[in-house]
């Protein structure tokens, strides 16, 4: 009863406008205190406090900003400027651009939205000046933005990460794959859409160029393996990898490319600020809520609930998939995180499934909330530099929301699409 009680008070504050954070505070407080069995100020603060203070969660306000000084430094042109002259003359010629660009930004920054508002105007703008439909270009750049959160280093992996305290190395070599197969899914659509619009196709690059621009963007691409190299390397934690991640991009951005001068530094310190508190807010909100959860066994109610439907592995599975996509739809996706995975974490590890592949699992499907209304961070983000309604770009990303449907799936149910990799490594 306590369940439903909770669910309905919490979609309802939603609904009305309030915001994710506020609402899950509000009802978990409120419900606290009706029960009037516990100091909930007390236990409200502490819980709060704690949320946060995870050496983990500290790579977030770093990812955040190494994205942006990198979208603001010269590294995201240079980025493009490669992947232009290699795919480039592909069918689909700048979208498939646009996704190649993603999948190497995604090596960078574990941000969805920074890929989508930073790397998304250079790529609209070519395809623009290309002649391709102003809705399509809007669309797989939303759509490939997708990317960045899957292929590591991935902040909602690190959130993951805190919840369940599987091992962020894991999580980042098991999302290799999945983001790959993402790339691929959207390379077929864009492929299929432009043979079916007639969009244009770049003239085939030269190779002396292409190694002119893949020498451009070597310092770039090094990024990756700084990041990537050092984690499994054992080098460095992801956390500590985010900070030589920081640092490295203000050394290309200031010293390097000499794009980014002393007062540009301190804005995009206040603009990765302000994503970062907003992001760790509902993270240590999310903290006092699962506590709440937990302390009226409320996962217990559910899971007992899922298993009186069935007990069959294969619909818990596609039930705990189809909760996870209505969820994205009116959740932010660090907030879906949060909710599901101790509800959720009992019920996969009953029936077998590995905590790594469920990860993955969560996070696809909270790619899929970020381009579906009527909270779709992406499809915001590039509406707000884009002339496109959230109507009309709702409609261009279905495609590609299947694609990543079907990847979402095949990771769901054969298991070595997600542990081939991190097995691969130890």
């Amino acid at each position: 009863m306590i369940a439903l009680v909770v669910c309905v008070i919490l979609i309802a504050l939603m609904i009305v406008g309030v915001p994710v954070c506020m609402a899950m505070g509000i009802t978990s407080a409120g419900v606290f205190a009706a029960l009037g069995n516990i100091d909930i100020l007390a236990v409200m603060a502490q819980r709060i406090y704690n949320g946060t203070t995870g050496f983990t969660l500290l790579a977030i306000p770093f990812f955040i900003l190494a994205g942006n000084l990198m979208n603001t430094g010269g590294i995201t042109d240079r980025i493009f400027n490669f992947a232009k002259a290699m795919v480039g003359h592909w069918p689909g010629g700048l979208g498939q651009v646009n996704i190649m660009s993603s999948v190497i930004f995604s090596g960078m920054s574990g941000a969805a939205v920074a890929d989508a508002a930073g790397l998304g105007v250079i790529e609209m703008k070519a395809m623009d000046d290309a002649g391709y439909d102003h809705t399509f270009s809007a669309g797989i750049t939303a759509a490939s933005s997708t990317i960045g959160p899957v292929i590591p280093p991935s902040i909602p992996f690190v959130v993951y990460s805190a919840c369940t305290g599987v091992s962020v190395s894991k999580l980042f070599a098991a999302g290799f794959i999945p983001g790959f197969l993402m790339a691929l899914a959207m390379a077929v659509c864009v492929y299929v859409m432009s043979k079916r619009k007639g969009f244009p196709v770049g003239v085939k690059t030269a190779w002396r160029l292409r190694l002119k621009y893949f020498w451009q963007a070597i310092p770039s691409l090094l990024t990756v393996v700084i990041i990537i190299g050092g984690i499994w390397g054992g080098y460095f934690t992801a956390t500590e990898a985010a900070i030589v991640a920081t640092f490295y991009a203000l050394f290309l951005s200031a010293v390097v490319y000499r794009q980014v001068k002393v007062k540009d530094i301190f804005k995009i310190i206040y603009e990765s600020l302000i994503t970062s508190c907003k992001t760790l807010f509902i993270i240590a909100v999310a903290n006092f809520l699962a506590y709440f959860m937990m302390h009226q066994r409320i996962p217990n109610q559910v899971i007992n609930g899922l298993l009186s439907l069935t007990s069959n592995p294969v619909f818990l599975i596609l039930l705990i998939i189809f909760v996870l996509i209505i969820l994205g739809m009116f959740l932010e996706g660090t907030a879906v995180i949060l909710i599901v995975t101790p509800i959720f974490m009992p019920i996969v590890q009953s029936i077998g499934m590995d905590l790594v592949q469920f990860g993955v699992v969560v996070i696809l499907a909270s790619m899929i909330g970020l381009l579906t209304p009527p909270v779709g961070m992406s499809l915001y983000a590039v509406c707000s530099i884009t002339r496109c309604t959230l109507i009309q770009l709702s409609k261009e990303v279905l495609p590609y929301v299947i694609g990543i449907a079907i990847v979402m799936l095949a990771c769901a149910f054969w298991s070595p699409l997600c542990l081939f990799i991190p097995n691969l490594i130890g």
